[in-house]
């Protein structure tokens, strides 16, 4: 059994979404055939970096961690700064500056990799986009892989990403479009394979359950992930809030998440904040379909997961990825600008039997694409043609 390290900024149980989400399932699974570590850092707050759990060995659902000291935590002025770096023309060392500012830097895991890079025989790096991966890399880089996790934004245009991503042996992608996007990005990009990840479903789900316990009487919409400005929030609020002034529907607006952002005082948005794994599945079942107006994404694991309960998706059009994953299930439909997205609204609620279809549809491209015995054979065939060469 060959001796694998995941490295990724944090992990845990409460990191509920993006590249940690998917380091540790994807951890999870394959630990079926390889022998897994994870390297990661003592923190779970990724706006500070403040080390909450204790260095050293643990084990979450069977998998080994070993948790390494942050050097600091991220300075106050931090976004002042990366707004005037991501903004201008920089030198080598100013963005270096900005990567160690960015965090996490961590002395003791970097140490860690060089005394041990001869111990495991590949290390998989998750996002681009961190400290974690752009120092820790390089020192394995022979026997690097890469998820980036990757889309189009500032902090991509980055001269120092050339040098990074000329580095691991292989580049996992999670989606065609992240792919195309790099290709454009990166002249000389590395060799890889479009893998993405699976979805935990649970067997059953009840969105009836999911009313009961919330007190939730009316028909609603759903929203899940992080409430932040970058996710595309802002504007939900304001084009769902004139939806409702144009339109006598009595449809809600849930949000499940963490807020990063102020949430409008308004009795058409329910913020329910952090819930189980069973009520997010149970609420996605209730709902009348989920909004994703996320402009950057180089997957969507809440979309994957809407499919898997038959539920419809309306999509930010202007993020690629989510444009193309509603065009090859067709399973949603997509908006550019308030009219499409109010077009769409009253289309998806006034047919209902269309939504249903759409969900359905969705449903076979997720099976189809995205269970776990597909993702962990193109793992498997992954590391087998690095064994080849």
């Amino acid at each position: 059994m060959i001796k694998v390290a995941f490295v990724v900024q944090r992990y845990g149980l409460e990191v509920n979404g993006g590249a940690e989400l998917e380091c540790r399932w994807t951890a999870e699974h394959m630990s079926k055939y390889w022998d897994i570590d994870i390297l990661t850092t003592c923190a779970i707050d990724y706006d500070t970096w403040k080390d909450e759990y204790k260095p050293g060995k643990d084990v979450i659902n069977g998998i080994s961690i070993r948790r390494f000291s942050v050097d600091g935590e991220r300075d106050k002025k931090f976004n002042q700064f990366s707004d005037i770096v991501l903004n201008n023309k920089n030198s080598r060392n100013i963005e270096l500056e900005w990567m160690r500012l960015q965090g996490p830097y961590s002395t003791t895991l970097f140490n860690y990799l060089e005394e041990k890079k001869e111990y495991y025989d590949y290390f998989i790096f998750f996002t681009y986009l961190y400290a974690t991966t752009f120092f820790g890399l390089p020192i394995v880089k022979n026997k690097a892989l890469m998820v980036p996790t990757a889309h189009d934004e500032p902090a991509i245009y980055l001269k120092i990403f050339d040098e990074l991503f000329d580095q691991p042996v292989r580049i996992i992608f999670n989606s065609q479009q992240e792919m195309n996007f790099l290709r454009r990005r990166f002249k000389n990009l590395r060799e890889g394979d479009i893998i993405g990840v699976g979805i935990n479903c649970p067997d059953h789900f009840d969105g009836n359950r999911f009313c009961r316990k919330y007190n939730i009487k009316n028909d609603f919409l759903l929203y899940i992930g992080r409430i932040d400005t970058g996710k595309g929030c802002k504007e939900l609020f304001d084009f769902f809030l004139k939806f409702k002034k144009e339109n006598k529907i009595r449809t809600k607006l849930v949000l499940l998440g963490k807020p990063q952002m102020g949430i409008p005082k308004s009795s058409e948005i329910i913020h329910l904040g952090f819930v189980s794994e069973q009520d997010k599945f149970d609420a996605l079942d209730a709902s009348r379909f989920l909004i994703m107006p996320s402009f950057y994404e180089s997957l969507s694991m809440v979309t994957l997961e809407a499919f898997f309960t038959k539920t419809p998706v309306l999509a930010n059009g202007r993020c690629l990825v989510l444009k193309d994953l509603c065009r090859k299930s067709n399973g949603g439909l997509y908006y550019t600008n308030y009219a499409e997205f109010s077009e769409c609204l009253n289309f998806m609620l006034e047919n209902n039997e269309i939504s249903r279809k759409l969900g359905s549809q969705g449903a076979v491209f997720a099976k189809m694409n995205y269970n776990w015995d597909i993702i962990e054979n193109k793992y498997l065939n992954s590391i087998n043609q690095l064994n080849t060469q």
